[in-house]
């Protein structure tokens, strides 16, 4: 997918194949700081093309024929030169030697392409048939293309790839801010036993959306390289805590199974990742994500969280303690019901610890509530 097609909230999360995480790594590879980069700006500074695999085998050795077996150093500048010779260009997988130059590249020709250009052609076929990544210096076009199994991605200006990315950004700064207004609601709900199924997919919608579009801008931090340092820290600010939250929301409240249905965490979690923009907009659909019939009905029904969220957040709290305290308390109502003595029971906690979950809870519901109703 191109980066100029990518919407701030995309339809899939993407990021989980081998083919993307390529991508990302190749990506990474000719972004802005690298020496690659400054290589193929060189080229086209220079009015000149280029074809470059970045990677040797026996595949790619056996395509090659005529030009010259060099085996030295990379640099920005031998790269310039060399792509003169108007031939292809061999580079170890690390980017640190030039392996050959001024080689025609002839891949297997029955392998499909939509590309019209000799050399865009060659280069998205070698890209297919040797899974290496492949870049394309067209001097037409002034453009830099780069081809990773059968992907092709066109590496545009910072400054154009940074005005989005802030746009983005500015999107994820009002979903956070919604997110923590929903988060709020429902921790101030647990606290009085009034959670509704509704309550619940609004948190998990929300933090699904927040996650995506961090994912988006994630994209945009790795097409950046060094220009984009900046956008890292503020990225890092907004989503901190959004991964675990959404996770401890899932243990909090799917639903115990049944003969009719029966759903783990991991497979919720799964199920959520795999909604399209769309599904991801309607309730039920996130309520059948996490296990629920997703009917007008539940929605509107009461469920109750087993205690994993609110416990999380009391100060240094182990998470093997956690999972213990609602294993044998089996909900939160029945954890912010217990004395220090009954906290004591449990293996694990003992007199001081006791007090600190003891006082932790207390401290949650009463700002929740302040929060609330103030």
């Amino acid at each position: 997918m191109a980066a100029n097609d990518r919407a701030a909230v995309p339809g899939k999360p993407g990021g989980g194949s081998a083919a993307d995480g390529l991508m990302r790594a190749s990506l990474s590879a000719v972004a802005p700081g690298t020496a690659l980069r400054d290589g193929l700006e060189r080229i086209l500074r220079g009015n000149t093309g280029g074809l470059i695999v970045l990677g040797s085998d026996k595949t790619v050795e056996s395509m090659c024929t005529g030009g010259f077996v060099l085996d030295v150093e990379f640099t920005a500048t031998r790269l310039r030169e060399l792509c003169k010779l108007d031939g292809g260009i061999v580079l170890d997988k690390d980017i640190t030697k030039i392996l050959r130059a001024g080689v025609q590249l002839v891949p297997d020709p029955t392998i499909p392409t939509e590309e019209t250009g000799t050399r865009h052609r060659t280069a998205d076929r070698v890209s297919k048939q040797v899974g290496f990544p492949i870049v394309s210096v067209s001097q037409s076009m002034r453009l830099i293309a780069l081809y990773v199994d059968g992907q092709r991605r066109v590496l545009e200006d910072s400054a154009a790839i940074l005005s989005r990315a802030n746009q983005a950004l500015a999107t994820l700064e009002r979903y956070k801010l919604r997110l923590d207004e929903v988060a709020g609601t429902l921790s101030a709900l647990e606290i009085e036993d009034l959670v509704t199924v509704r309550d619940v997919t609004a948190v998990a919608q929300r933090l699904e959306m927040v996650r995506r579009i961090a994912k988006e801008i994630a994209e945009y931090v790795v097409e950046l390289g060094t220009d984009g340092r900046l956008l890292t820290l503020q990225l890092d600010e907004l989503i901190a805590g959004v991964e675990p939250e959404r996770e401890l929301v899932v243990r909090d409240y799917v639903p115990e199974p049944t003969a009719k249905r029966s759903r783990t965490v991991d497979e919720a979690l799964a199920e959520l990742d795999s909604l399209t923009h769309a599904e991801l907009l309607e309730l039920p659909t996130v309520a059948r994500a996490l296990g629920y019939t997703g009917s007008p009905e539940t929605l509107d029904s009461a469920v109750s969280p087993r205690g994993f969220r609110l416990l999380a957040k009391v100060p240094r709290l182990p998470g093997a303690i956690i999972d213990r305290l609602v294993e044998h308390f089996g909900g939160l109502q029945k954890l912010l019901a217990a004395s220090v003595d009954d906290l004591q029971t449990v293996d694990g906690v003992g007199e001081a610890r006791a007090r600190s979950v003891r006082e932790g809870l207390s401290r949650l519901a009463e700002s929740s509530i302040l929060e609330r109703y103030v």
